[in-house]
C-alpha cells in the first residue's frame, strides 16, 4: 500500500496573496500531473514568512480568507488534496496553522504548539500556542501536522501524535538559513523521529525576505533516522516522495534522490545571491547600482550582483578622489570588464574642493581630520543616490560586518543605500568567498572575475594619502576573531583575552562596537548568513551605560 506525496518547496512573497495563490495553484496542478494524491507546502505559505504586523491588519486577514477560499476551490478542480501553512483564529487569538484540504474542502487544521520568540522570531507578538492534538485520517495513512519550532524540543507533540494513532508526520517550516543549518535540522529531526517512532516529511520554505534567507533542503526521514530523500538547498523544487505501508503496519518512505550539500563557501555564496535576487525582484527594482572602488568588498559585491541578476541589470560607478590610486582605477575597470558590467567614472575632486572652500570659514583654525575624509564618501553617496533615483535601481552598499561592527564606515556616506550584500560577512570571509569564486571560474575554464591584485593589496579606504585600514584597526584576522567572540558568541573581555588576544586590543575593539550602535541602527538591511547578524538577531539600546570592562 503506497501514498504518493508532493513536496512543494516554494519561494513565496510576504503579503503578495494573489501571487502566492497563483504560485501554489500552479504547484498543485504540476503535482497532480505527476500523479501525487497530496501536495504539501511550507509554514505560512500563503501569507509568506514572516508576515509580521500585516497580521494586525483586519483587511489583510480578510483578503487572506478570500485567497484561501479560491485556493480550496482550485484544489477541488485540479483533483488534488493539500496541506499548507496559513492562519486560523480561536477564542484566544491567532494560530499559526497547518491546514488540510481534501476534495476541495477544508477538513481541519492543526496549530503550532511552540512559538519561537528569540533571535529573528517574534511569534508571540502575533500568535497564541495551540493546545490541541489532532490526527487526520487519509487513505489508510493517518497523519499529524507539526510546525517548525514544534520539533526543536524533546517531549513535544510528536509522541502524543504517535500515541493518538498517527502513521507519519507532516512538518511545515519557514526555517531561516545560517551557515551549517541543514545538518542541525536533520540531527534534530533524527532525534524526534527516534523519540516518537514515526517517519516525518520536513517541508521548508525557500527564498529571500528582507535580511532573511530560507534555504529549503526539505527531506523525508524514516523512524530509524535514515534520510530517505532530500531536496536541494537554496532553490525551488517540486518532487514526489513515496510513503509505503508494509505488512504488519510499518510505514516508511521509499528511497528517493538525496541532493548533495554544497561546500561551505558555495552555500554562503548561493545564499547571498538568492537574498540579493529576491530583494530586487520582490521590491520591483529594475536593477542595482553600486560604487566600485578597486577594493575587495566592492569587487565581490559586483560579482554577486551580476551572478544574481545578470550583468545587464548592474551598473557600477567609479568616483576617484585626489587620494585614489592608479591601481584602484585599473582594478575597478578590469573587474567590471570581466563581469560585463557597465562602468562609468565621475571624479569627485571638483565637488570635494567645492565643499572644502565653502566650509573653510567655518573650519578656520581647525586642523584637517576625519571630517574631510568623511566628506568624500558622502559626496559619493549623493552621486549614487542620484543614479539610483534616475534609473529606478537599488543602491547596494559594499561594506562588510567587520567594518560595520566597529563603525569603520561613514554614516550617510558609504553606509547609505537600500541593501547590503556583505553586511553579515566578516572581512576574512569576504576574502574566502572572493578566492572561491575565482576558483570556481577557473575550474570551468573561465577568467577569474576578481583581479589577483585586489586580493593581494592591503585594504585601504583611500580617503587620505598612504592610508591603510590597519592605521585605525587591528589586522583583520585579529579583528575578526574578536568580533566572532564578542558579537556572535557574546563573550566578555576576560573570555576573549583567555583566547590569547591582547587585552588592550580587545578592549579597543569592544569599545568601538558598543559606541557605534547608533550607526548600525541606520544601516540598510543585508543578507543574514550567521547565527548573530545585526538587525533582528542582535538588538542593543543605542543609549547604553553598560560597560564590559
Amino acid at each position: 500500500m503506497e501514498l504518493l506525496l508532493a513536496i512543494a518547496q516554494i519561494d513565496t512573497h510576504v503579503g503578495a496573496l494573489d501571487d502566492n495563490l497563483e504560485h501554489m495553484t500552479n504547484a498543485a496542478r504540476q503535482a497532480r500531473q505527476l500523479g501525487a494524491a497530496l501536495v504539501v507546502f511550507p509554514e505560512l505559505a500563503l501569507t509568506g514568512y514572516p508576515p509580521e504586523d500585516l497580521l494586525h491588519k483586519p483587511l489583510f486577514l480578510e483578503k487572506l480568507a478570500q485567497a484561501e477560499s479560491t485556493f480550496h476551490r482550485s484544489l477541488g478542480q485540479i483533483g488534488i488534496d493539500a496541506v499548507y501553512g496559513s492562519v486560523r483564529r480561536d477564542a484566544s487569538g491567532l494560530i499559526n496553522a497547518g491546514v488540510f484540504v481534501q476534495n476541495g474542502t477544508e477538513a481541519g487544521f492543526s496549530g503550532k504548539r511552540r512559538l519561537p520568540n528569540y533571535g529573528v522570531f517574534d511569534e508571540r507578538r502575533y500568535f497564541v500556542p495551540s493546545k490541541k492534538t489532532r490526527i487526520f485520517a487519509y487513505k489508510g495513512f493517518p497523519f499529524g501536522i507539526t510546525i517548525c519550532e514544534d520539533i526543536w524540543h524533546p517531549g513535544g507533540p510528536l509522541p502524543k501524535l504517535a500515541r493518538a494513532g498517527a502513521a507519519f508526520i507532516l512538518h511545515l517550516n519557514a526555517s531561516p538559513y545560517h551557515v551549517g543549518k541543514q545538518p542541525e535540522r536533520e540531527a534534530m529531526a533524527r532525534e524526534r523521529v527516534t523519540e516518537c517512532g514515526l517517519p516525518m516529511l520536513y517541508i521548508n520554505l525557500v527564498g529571500g525576505q528582507d535580511e532573511l534567507v530560507f534555504d529549503g533542503g526539505s527531506f523525508a526521514i524514516n523512524a530509524d533516522g535514515h534520510i530517505a530523500q532530500r531536496e536541494p538547498l537554496l532553490t525551488e523544487s517540486l518532487s514526489l516522495v513515496r510513503l509505503q505501508r508494509q505488512p504488519g503496519g510499518l510505514v516508511h518512505f521509499l528511497q528517493g534522490p538525496i541532493a548533495a550539500l554544497p561546500e561551505q563557501e558555495q552555500e554562503i555564496y548561493t545564499a547571498l545571491c538568492l537574498g540579493m535576487r529576491d530583494y530586487v525582484r520582490k521590491n520591483r527594482f529594475k536593477g542595482v547600482v553600486l560604487g566600485l572602488s578597486g577594493g575587495i568588498d566592492s569587487a565581490l559585491t559586483l560579482v554577486i550582483c551580476a551572478d544574481a541578476l545578470g550583468s545587464d541589470r548592474v551598473e557600477a560607478l567609479m568616483m576617484p578622489s585626489p587620494y585614489t590610486s592608479q591601481d584602484s582605477l585599473e582594478d575597478a575597470a578590469e573587474g567590471a570588464k570581466r563581469m560585463g558590467v557597465a562602468l562609468n567614472t565621475v571624479a569627485i575632486t571638483p565637488l570635494f574642493e567645492g565643499f572644502r572652500t565653502q566650509l573653510a570659514p567655518l573650519f578656520a583654525g581647525l586642523p584637517a581630520d576625519v571630517t574631510e575624509e568623511n566628506i568624500q564618501p558622502r559626496i559619493r553617496a549623493t552621486l549614487l543616490m542620484a543614479l539610483s533615483n534616475k534609473k529606478g535601481s537599488l543602491l547596494v552598499t559594499t561594506g562588510n560586518k567587520s567594518e560595520v561592527s566597529v563603525g569603520y564606515a561613514t554614516l550617510y556616506g558609504d553606509m547609505a543605500g537600500g541593501f547590503s550584500v556583505l553586511k553579515d560577512l566578516l572581512k576574512e570571509t569576504v576574502y574566502r568567498l572572493a578566492k572561491s569564486r575565482n576558483r570556481w571560474a577557473e575550474s570551468q575554464g573561465l577568467i577569474p572575475p576578481i583581479p589577483v591584485r585586489i586580493l593581494e593589496k592591503p585594504p585601504t579606504a583611500e580617503l587620505k594619502f598612504n592610508q591603510k585600514d590597519t592605521d585605525s584597526l587591528p589586522p583583520y584576522p585579529v579583528l575578526d576573531q574578536i568580533l566572532e567572540l564578542y558579537v556572535e558568541q557574546e563573550k566578555g573581555l576576560d573570555a576573549i583575552v583567555e583566547r590569547g588576544i591582547d587585552r588592550q586590543t580587545a578592549l579597543k575593539v569592544i569599545t568601538m562596537v558598543d559606541r557605534n550602535e547608533y550607526k548600525r541602527r541606520q544601516s540598510p538591511p543585508g543578507v543574514r548568513v550567521t547565527r548573530r547578524a545585526f538587525g533582528k538577531d542582535r538588538r542593543y539600546p543605542i543609549t547604553n551605560g553598560f560597560k564590559v570592562s
